[in-house]
């Protein structure tokens, strides 16, 4: 039998939001109904794909458009990207400081890949969207989580994030609206966020995926609140356009005198040897960009539905309370006696699924410290099946309290 190593770095990955879907299959083997509260999917829920999205992406493929495209990204979309950002979030930026990844855990795998050698470390709020952490690790760095207040509706508290700073620290990560709390970071939190990565020096990488998806309060892009501060933005087309499956995304570089150039080219050569972004659905990206906006109404009118009614309903749950998301399609809801009557989050949730079929993701797998005595679900169902497993939900709860 040959014997194969294999290495530390693969074996030790960790993500959460999937790693809970094997409990569910071995459920589904025997039949039981799942109500799927696990991943930011909306287009496997009634959220569609716009119109003139699907006709681009149809018609690229009838005219021959099939064959491998530039690896930075084709020439219109990074134009489209670039038009866009300026018109939404008010950041100038050239079509060539824009490179064009399948999906934005592609770009965050580049990023992490050029920034992080062995003991570098990345700082992120705490609990934080996992690939970040994740990647860090495998590029033998030390993940650091800065703290979020629960109490003040997940913000970020920025004399821990100061005092988590040191010699080793590369990056400042922010997440905005945050995923997996629903957090939306106000213009005056950011700009103290980026005074503290001035002070030291640090690139910072702004995730911004969720930038349209908000409830009522305005969102303030960090590179344009940044001036001179470098700011690499990561975005892409899964939230907005429901593309997810179509895994289409896109990172930009905005500094000052050629600062971020080196940096840069790091990541072009990585898209080089991955040769290039799906170039049909690269043309749809650029349509999706360029094309109607209007149908945005009705996806957050949606979502601030269910929104409230998340919201509200949990809160009614003898053991449970959450803070009102105010950006993305995310609760992060602390389940008070985990510690006590479940050993762990991961415990409760797993217990949860294999009595009630309902799926939701374990907080500590966003972050131990920070993340530790929560679960995030998503509100994309409708409200009809949001109640169905809420009512699961408490049902579950009062069972424990026999």
């Amino acid at each position: 039998m040959v014997h194969i190593k294999v290495t530390d770095r693969a074996t030790n990955i960790q993500y959460a939001i999937r790693d809970v879907i094997p409990y569910a299959e071995q459920l589904v083997k025997q039949g039981r109904e799942i109500f799927y509260l696990n991943i930011g999917d909306p287009a496997a829920f009634d959220f569609a794909v716009p119109p003139h999205v699907k006709e681009a992406l149809c018609r690229a493929v009838e005219e021959n458009v099939n064959q491998y495209s530039p690896s930075e990204g084709l020439p219109e979309l990074r134009e489209a990207v670039a038009r866009k950002e300026k018109c939404i979030n008010k950041i100038d930026i050239t079509p060539e400081e824009v490179l064009v990844t399948e999906g934005i855990s592609e770009g965050i795998q580049m990023i992490l890949a050029a920034l992080v050698e062995k003991g570098d470390e990345i700082l992120f709020p705490g609990p934080t969207y996992p690939p970040y952490s994740s990647y860090t690790r495998f590029f033998n760095g030390t993940p650091v989580a800065y703290e979020t207040v629960e109490s003040e509706g997940w913000q970020p508290n920025v004399d821990d994030l100061r005092k988590k700073i040191s010699d080793k620290t590369r990056a400042l990560v922010i997440i905005n609206p945050n995923n997996p709390t629903g957090a939306l970071y106000g213009k005056k939190v950011v700009k103290e966020m980026l005074d503290v990565a001035a002070e030291h020096n640090l690139l910072v990488l702004s995730d911004e995926i969720y930038d349209q998806i908000t409830y009522g309060q305005e969102f303030f892009s960090t590179a344009h609140l940044a001036k001179d501060l470098p700011v690499v933005g990561f975005n892409g087309f899964s939230k907005v356009y429901q593309m997810t499956g179509w895994r289409l995304g896109y990172m930009y570089f905005k500094g000052q005198n050629g600062e971020l150039d080196r940096l840069r080219e790091a990541v072009e050569k990585q898209c080089r040897i991955r040769l290039c972004a799906n170039t049909p659905v690269q043309k749809a990206g650029a349509a999706a960009l360029d094309g109607p906006q209007d149908y945005m109404t009705e996806v957050i009118e949606k979502l601030n539905e269910r929104r409230d009614y998340a919201w509200k309903r949990l809160n009614e749950i003898e053991g449970i309370s959450c803070a009102k998301p105010e950006g993305a399609f995310y609760i992060f809801p602390k389940i008070h006696e985990v510690g006590t009557r479940w050993k762990t989050d991961m415990q409760f949730v797993v217990d949860l699924l294999k009595e009630t079929g309902v799926l939701i993701v374990n907080g500590s797998g966003f972050d131990p410290v920070y993340g530790a005595g929560h679960a995030r679900a998503v509100f994309l169902p409708p409200v009809e099946m949001l109640e169905r497993a809420f009512n699961e939900l408490e049902r579950f709860m009062k069972i424990k309290k026999k």
